[in-house]
């Protein structure tokens, strides 16, 4: 008797009711590794789709890609620094020019604008004007604030800060006051 001819020892488990090409199919279970990989696959989705799609917790790709645009944008403005009306107004709308405009404008400016940027019509003790209306004592135009700010006016005790501050810094001051105006 051939290996071939031996009979196949039995197997345990029980038959399937078909047959298919002379193929009988034992009802079999499946094996631990394949059922583990299962399991924790639908495990992993599942907390895939809830942190993603449901918890709002991680930055979608929208919110990615426009970080990056006005990252850019930032960039360039700052490295194509012109002193112009178009130019502060644009910085105006820039976020991190204006926090930074913020930060210098709270430790230099807001002693006689006072934080608010409300000056003396919010408080009489105040020294500076209110620089959130639209009745400007220099000009209203963007470039005469500027020009306030850098070359001061003595007159009515503003200091240049200018050479103190810098173009940029200068820039950013202003964009953070031209940042509660509308731009035309």
């Amino acid at each position: 008797m051939s290996d071939n001819d031996k009979p196949t020892p039995p197997v345990e488990g029980s038959k399937r009711k078909h047959v298919y090409d002379g193929i009988e199919e034992f009802n079999k279970r499946l094996p631990n590794w394949w059922l583990f990989t299962l399991y924790i696959t639908i495990a992993f989705s599942i907390g895939y789709w809830f942190y993603y799609a449901q918890s709002g917790l991680p930055e979608g790709d929208g919110e990615r890609v426009e970080a990056e645009i006005a990252r850019i944008q930032t960039a360039k403005l700052t490295s194509d620094l012109v002193i112009a009306d178009a130019s502060l107004w644009e910085m105006s709308q820039n976020e991190a020019f204006i926090s930074s405009g913020k930060e210098t404008y709270n430790s230099l400016c807001a002693a006689c604008h006072l934080p608010s940027l409300k000056g003396k019509s919010e408080s009489p003790a105040a020294i500076g004007p209110d620089l959130t209306d639209d009745e400007w004592v220099h000009g209203s135009e963007p470039l005469a604030l500027y020009k306030v700010v850098d070359e001061g006016i003595l007159a009515k005790g503003m200091p240049p800060w200018g050479p103190t501050l810098g173009v940029q810094k200068t820039a950013e001051v202003v964009a953070y006051v031209l940042s509660y105006h509308e731009a035309p």
